[in-house]
C-alpha cells in the first residue's frame, strides 16, 4: 500500500504522534513508554523553550488510513553556530518493520533539511544530550532506563538501509554495589577527607536539597560544553529541569562536594523507575503515579542520572569520594546493582575506570549520520 507522509500541525495529530509508539510496541517486554504528561510539555513550543533556538517539523507516516510511523526534524541554530556545523537532526523515530515506511519518513525529513540549506543529518537526537539520543544497538535483553532509547532491533536495520553510518556511540555499565573496590580508592577517600577546604554534602530531605539544584545545573553548563550534542541551558531551562526532576529524586542518593563554599562536584542517582512506568503505561493519573512510586520503593537497582566535576578539580579524586559515598548509601538502603547513565565512547577517563574495575558494557547506543 502507498505510504503518505503528513505534517503534524494540530493537537489531534500531535496526540497520534505522542501515543503511536505504544500501539506499535504493544506486548514487547523490554519496551517502556514515556511519561505522556512530560511529552505534552516537551512537544509544546509554548512550554518548551528549546524550540526558541530551533527550526522543527514533525510528521506521521500513514498507510491504508492507519498511522504506521513518526519522525521529528530539528535544526538547532545555536548548536550549529557554536560548533560551526550546518546539520539537521532526526529524532523520535518509530515505525513498523517496513523499509518503505522508513524510507518515506527519512525522505521527508531529508528534503526539509536540504530546503533549509543543511548538508548533514544526524540522529536520533533531540534538542540536547539531555533528551533521548541514539538507537539501542546492543543489550536488547535488558530493561530500559528512563530517558533512554528502547527500540526493537529492526529499527536499526531500517536506518542503516537508508544509508546512515555511525556518528558516535554511548554505553551504559552495570555493577553490583558489593563490588570490591581497590585499596587505592579508600586511600584517596581518606586523603580527601583531611582537606580543610572540601566538604561532602549529603541530604536527608528534598527541602535540604532544593537550594542546591540550580547551582548543580549551572555546574553542568560549566563542565559539559565540550561534550557531543551539549547546548548550555538557559536560566529558564534550568528552572524547568529542576522542577521536573526534584519530585523523583531520593535525597540519599545525591552527593555534592563544596570547596571554599562553592559547588564543584556532584552525582545524582535515582531508584530505577522502569517497572513502575511500564505498569502505569505512561499515565500519571489516576493511579499511575502511585504505581511508579510503589515500584521505585521495591526496586533493587539504582540508576546514575547525572554527575559533573568542575574542570579545575577533575583528576583530584573527588569522583572517588562521591562514588564510595553513593555505594555506601546504596548498600545501607538494600540496593543490589547500579546502572550508569549514558557514557560517550569519547569519555576515555570514565571508560578506563570501568575497565579497571572489570565492569562490562551493558548496553550500547548509536547516533547515526548521513551526508546530504
Amino acid at each position: 500500500m502507498e505510504v503518505d507522509i503528513i505534517e503534524v500541525n494540530s493537537r489531534k495529530l500531535l496526540r497520534t504522534f505522542i501515543h503511536l509508539p505504544a500501539k506499535l510496541h504493544k506486548g514487547e517486554n523490554n519496551w517502556m513508554p514515556t511519561i505522556y504528561a512530560d511529552d505534552w510539555n516537551f512537544f509544546n513550543p509554548k512550554k518548551n523553550h528549546q524550540f526558541d533556538s530551533c527550526d522543527t517539523i514533525m510528521a506521521l507516516a500513514v498507510q491504508g488510513g492507519k498511522p504506521v510511523g513518526r519522525i521529528m526534524g530539528i535544526i538547532h541554530k545555536t548548536y550549529n553556530l557554536l560548533r560551526k556545523e550546518n546539520s539537521a537532526r532526526f529524532g523520535y523515530l518509530d515505525c513498523i518493520d517496513d523499509q518503505r515506511v522508513a524510507h518515506n519518513l527519512f525522505e521527508f525529513i531529508q528534503n526539509w533539511a536540504k530546503q533549509k540549506g543543511k548538508n548533514l543529518i544526524v540522529g536520533p537526537f533531540g534538542f540536547s544530550d539531555k533528551d533521548i539520543q541514539g538507537l539501542l544497538i546492543e543489550g536488547f535483553e535488558h530493561l530500559p532506563l528512563i530517558d533512554s532509547a528502547c527500540n526493537p532491533p529492526y529499527i536499526v536495520k531500517l536506518v542503516e538501509n537508508e544509508g546512515f553510518g555511525k556518528e558516535v556511540d554511548c554505553m551504559t555499565y552495570k555493577f553490583p554495589v558489593n563490588l570490591a573496590l581497590p585499596e587505592l580508592y579508600y586511600r584517596i577517600q581518606k586523603r580527601s577527607n583531611f582537606s580543610i577546604s572540601s566538604e561532602l554534602i549529603e541530604f536527608t530531605s528534598r527541602k535540604e536539597l532544593k537550594p542546591y539544584i540550580v547551582p548543580v545545573l549551572q555546574l553542568v553548563n560549566q563542565t559539559y560544553g565540550h561534550l557531543y550534542g551539549f547546548v548550555p541551558m538557559s536560566d529558564t531551562e534550568i528552572q524547568e529541569l529542576a522542577s521536573r526532576y526534584l519530585p523523583i529524586i531520593n535525597p540519599s542518593f545525591v552527593k555534592i562536594i563544596k570547596k571554599a563554599g562553592e559547588v564543584v562536584a556532584f552525582v545524582v542517582a535515582i531508584p530505577n523507575l522502569t517497572i513502575g512506568i511500564q505498569k502505569s503505561k505512561g499515565h500519571l493519573f489516576p493511579i499511575g503515579i502511585f504505581q511508579i512510586l510503589y515500584e521505585s520503593r521495591k526496586t533493587k537497582q539504582l540508576d546514575l542520572m547525572l554527575g559533573a566535576i568542575r574542570r579545575d578539580y577533575q583528576g583530584t579524586g573527588l569522583e572517588v569520594v562521591m562514588g564510595i559515598s553513593l555505594i555506601e548509601s546504596a548498600r545501607a538502603a538494600g540496593y543490589k546493582d547500579v546502572e550508569t547513565h549514558l557514557i560517550l565512547e569519547t569519555n576515555l577517563k570514565m571508560r578506563s575506570e570501568m575497565e579497571r574495575l572489570k565492569i562490562p558494557v551493558l548496553k550500547r547506543f548509536r547516533v547515526f549520520r548521513k551526508e546530504l
